[in-house]
């Protein structure tokens, strides 16, 4: 809040807002055939592009406009809904935790990767925390699932379900396209550059020690979008 008690709008609440007219527009476009209705949800389109457009330091209106076209369907199959990632919260025996450094970023966060058609989550997890990493592991359960763009850790919608996982084998091996290191870490020797980690990483080492933990999942706020504060 403000001086005058109105809440201060940034970077993440623009995104989020501008992501879900988008999604609206795109999904009464999928669903109507009344041409009326077409041009009203192409200008509620126009007006998130250029809400997007005011984060953005190389795309323009009309950019983000076009691309938000492509992903027009015909009914169910149009109906916009976040992506799907999957991530892993990987312990080993000395109770440490698998990071690995994103390539495209640089930052440090567990094992993640969008959901594959044909997978189940839990092996979607196995697959995506060998390829990244050269660990074989073992699924224990799920211990989160968040929403990234009301988290901030993405641009684009997206939700993340979380498995707690252990170390059964492998040896440390970056993937060379996706991260450019991996390790194991314990609480007193993480690197510098973790993302989220006020939020997920002490929750993750008692996940990984036996502790009682809750599941995490951020809870209703109201109204949702007027407080950006993830709860």
């Amino acid at each position: 809040m403000n001086d005058e008690g109105r809440p201060v709008v940034g970077e993440d609440d623009l995104r989020r807002w501008s992501e879900a007219l988008a999604g609206i527009a795109r999904t009464g476009l999928a669903f109507t055939d009344n041409q009326y209705e077409q041009e009203r949800f192409e200008e509620v389109l126009h007006v998130a592009a250029d809400m997007a457009a005011t984060l953005s330091t190389g795309w323009t209106p009309d950019n983000f406009v076009a691309e938000w076209m492509k992903s027009v369907g015909d009914g169910v199959p149009g109906y916009v809904t976040p992506k799907v990632a999957v991530g892993a919260v990987v312990g080993n025996d000395d109770g440490e935790i698998l990071l690995v450094q994103r390539a495209d970023s640089g930052v440090w966060l567990y094992p993640t990767g969008w959901a594959d058609v044909g997978y189940s989550p839990s092996e979607v997890v196995v697959k995506e925390v060998l390829e990244e990493t050269g660990i074989q592991c073992e699924v224990e359960r799920p211990i989160a699932i968040h929403d990234g763009l009301r988290r901030g850790f993405t641009t684009v919608p997206m939700y993340s379900m979380v498995f707690l996982c252990r170390a059964v084998g492998g040896q440390l091996d970056p993937h060379p396209l996706e991260c450019r290191n991996v390790g194991f870490f314990g609480p007193d020797n993480l690197p510098d550059g973790v993302q989220g980690s006020d939020w997920w990483l002490s929750h993750s080492f008692a996940a990984i020690r036996g502790e009682p933990i809750d599941f995490l999942f951020d809870h209703p706020r109201t109204p949702p979008w007027r407080d950006s504060h993830p709860g």
